[in-house]
């Protein structure tokens, strides 16, 4: 991961959960981690990582979606401090 995952990382750990992420940085991220991204029907992404699958809404990154996120990547083993 690069200093720009990282951060985006980080951001998605943070508190208060952020609005307004960009979806082209969070999707960067997931590959960077090693998931798997395929596209879904209209704007639906499916993502699979460490064995762990969730779907997406591209490019919904309001605080809900946000916390979905935070939520697939602690299920997948992943924390802001564990690459």
């Amino acid at each position: 991961m690069n200093k720009h995952h990282r951060l985006t990382l980080s951001r998605i750990f943070a508190a208060p959960v952020p609005a307004g992420l960009r979806w082209a940085d969070i999707e960067a991220l997931f590959l960077a981690l090693g998931a798997a991204v395929s596209e879904g029907a209209g704007s639906r992404v499916r993502v699979e990582l460490n064995g762990v699958r969730a779907v997406f809404h591209r490019p919904d990154t309001r605080q809900a979606a946000v916390r979905s996120v935070r939520d697939f990547l602690t299920a997948a083993g992943i924390s802001p401090t564990k690459e």
